[in-house]
């Protein structure tokens, strides 16, 4: 599989249920801000609702850090209102939910699963330029972790932010970063 960071997402326009409405997202609107694609394989299942539902415990704080979500998966918008409508979990939900019944959008994330027709759980950071900076693929059964991902985002805004310094593994906002130079070589 070849790499896709920093490549630029790819172009699409789909409907998406927000807030209850129906509403069409393109990948224009997307840039100018930090994004999240959360990618997920259906709605009434049983790890995507507690992801889905996860991710809606920590949007307030991306919202505050200029970051907006998207959910996706290859279930029409249609599917998505009736699954925010009847479960609790979804029903917290107030991110874009995208439809991509045709599975363009998840094929250009490199994310589909071609012999179900469903996404694998991949989840993407994307800068205000529309280039991704984190993407993560996990196996069906294994719940990601809304938190985690939040620590990334921090860590690629400071990056972003601060020239010529990267941010160590585990690093929490606050701590120490990195300066690579060659005095540093051999030296952590």
């Amino acid at each position: 599989m070849a790499s896709i960071i920093n490549q630029e997402i790819p172009e699409f326009s789909a409907d998406a249920y927000v807030n209850g409405e129906f509403k069409t997202i393109t990948s224009e609107d997307v840039k100018g801000n930090w994004a999240i694609f959360l990618f997920y394989p259906a709605d009434f299942t049983f790890v995507c609702p507690t992801e889905l539902e996860d991710m809606a415990a920590h949007y307030d704080e991306l919202k505050g850090l200029g970051v907006e979500v998207y959910s996706v998966s290859t279930d029409t918008h249609f599917t998505h209102k009736a699954w925010h409508d009847s479960s609790d979990a979804i029903g917290k939900v107030q991110y874009p939910m995208i439809g991509d019944p045709t599975g363009k959008i998840t094929r250009g994330f490199n994310v589909m699963i071609e012999e179900a027709g469903l996404a694998e759980r991949g989840t993407f950071l994307v800068d205000p330029d529309g280039l991704i900076q984190v993407a993560e693929i996990h196996a069906g059964g294994i719940g990601r972790s809304a938190k985690d991902m939040l620590r990334k985002v921090k860590a690629a805004q400071y990056v972003r932010e601060n020239d010529g310094e990267v941010c160590p593994a585990a690093w929490e906002a606050g701590q120490e970063t990195l300066k690579p130079s060659l005095d540093l070589v051999g030296k952590i």
